[in-house]
């Protein structure tokens, strides 16, 4: 399972990467590849400067090795080993009115003394942080997703939507990072869903994401924008920042497992704001993305 995975997140990022660019139409990836002292390595990619992207990263890894002390305390696991693979993406765009947009699919497995596995789970997840709110494009990223959990299993989307509303929320603020999508994780072999049924449920999911955005970029990347929402933008993607370095378990699964820091904190946009105690004016176009993110809306 892990190499018939592994195989299938090179091929996703040579596709989503390929299809990037050619939305840009004016920079390319530009490709790392980097071996990890303990075991495995990965191909960070990442996008800069361009057309419609001003920072973007489609990365995918495969680590594995002894399961540091930290990582065997949160799993409540003894002196084991462990292999984690994935492909983890985040762009942002340069234009306000093209949301961020963040994805990651990844399996697991751990193993006792004799290789044995003990344990193994899949997990990832799609969702969408806009600066100025457009519920056609809300609607829209949100039925690519139930269109892809649908066809596995119906309780799939409202599940993982929910889930998605949990935990991409900034608790210090009170306040969703983004209008979500899907979030599922610890999926694992059961009576109804063996491991080869969560590969096919997790690609479906993958290979849905460039229809799940890239139309949303299309349409939002000729939109006229001014000073104001380009600084608005600057602050919002600071709660983005906010999230990643107080509540991630990747980005903290990262670093206590002495990953690639540059890898880490490629989702960092590169241009941010933190402006004491900003609020939007009343009525404004971004109160009203504050209200939504305030409370989960079901967009479908």
């Amino acid at each position: 399972m892990k190499d018939k995975f592994y195989q299938y997140i090179q091929d996703l990022q040579d596709r989503i990467t390929s299809k990037l660019e050619a939305v840009d139409g004016k920079v390319t990836f530009q490709e790392d590849i980097w071996k990890r002292p303990e075991g495995g390595g990965g191909r960070t990619r990442v996008i800069e400067n361009g057309h419609v992207f001003e920072k973007g990263g489609v990365n995918i890894s495969g680590v594995h090795g002894k399961l540091p002390k930290s990582m065997q305390t949160y799993f409540k696991v003894g002196d084991v080993d462990f292999f984690a693979c994935g492909l983890s993406l985040v762009l942002h765009p340069k234009n306000p009115m093209v949301p961020t947009v963040h994805a990651n699919w990844r399996y697991f497995e751990m193993y006792d003394k004799q290789g044995g596995i003990i344990d193994s789970w899949f997990g990832g997840g799609q969702d969408l942080t806009p600066y100025y709110l457009f519920e056609a494009d809300a609607r829209h990223f949100h039925q690519t997703c139930k269109t892809a959990c649908d066809k596995h299993n119906p309780e799939f989307y409202p599940k993982y939507k929910a889930r998605c509303d949990e935990y991409f929320y900034n608790a210090h603020r009170n306040e969703g990072r983004g209008i979500g999508g899907l979030f599922f994780d610890y999926c694992k072999a059961t009576e109804t869903m063996s491991m080869e049924n969560w590969y096919h449920f997790v690609t479906e999911v993958g290979d849905s994401f460039l229809e799940a955005y890239v139309p949303i970029v299309e349409k939002r990347k000729v939109l006229a924008y001014t000073d104001a929402q380009r600084n608005w933008q600057e602050i919002r993607r600071g709660r983005y920042v906010e999230f990643n370095l107080v509540h991630d378990k990747g980005t903290l699964f990262g670093l206590k497992t002495n990953g690639r820091i540059e890898s880490i904190l490629m989702s960092l946009p590169p241009h941010v704001q933190w402006v004491y105690d900003h609020q939007p004016e009343a009525g404004s176009e971004e109160e009203k993305l504050i209200e939504v993110l305030k409370t989960p809306k079901n967009w479908i």
